[in-house]
């Protein structure tokens, strides 16, 4: 799910630990995708999740604006399975053609980036940000 703003989250996610609050300040907007459980009231039917939902915020001031209006959006990526993303409009109406019933031009993009994804449903994660020591061997 793609939100606008980090309090969207409320609404979407039971719990937001520590860890997803430090990657959100570092990596908010941008090609971050942070694996939470979800509430149980959240009634989207997001196939089969168990209990989990992927949101990410991206980096572009027409879909900021866009999610600024109408809430959290549940949508796919772009781009057909191992083709990369389209940087226009132009080069996904090329890849995807009819399947998608409305495109939004929001202009060329920086450039093929990929979101990185983190779960944060189990164990904790190592801490982001900060120096850690390893054992001299």
């Amino acid at each position: 799910m793609l939100v606008g703003s980090k309090e969207a989250l409320d609404d979407l996610v039971e719990d937001l630990p520590e860890s997803a609050e430090e990657l959100i300040g570092a990596f908010w907007p941008g090609g971050l995708t942070l694996v939470l459980r979800h509430r149980p009231s959240l009634a989207w039917d997001l196939g089969e999740t168990g209990g989990t939902v992927a949101v990410r915020m991206p980096d572009h001031p027409l879909v900021l604006d866009l999610l600024a209006a109408a809430g959290p959006m549940a949508v796919s990526s772009a781009n057909l399975t191992d083709r990369p993303s389209p940087e226009d409009c132009d080069a996904a109406l090329g890849m995807l053609g009819d399947s998608v019933a409305v495109y939004l031009d929001g202009g060329r993009t920086a450039g093929p980036v990929s979101s990185s994804i983190v779960d944060l449903t189990g164990d904790a994660p190592p801490s982001y940000g900060r120096a850690s020591s390893r054992p001299s061997s």
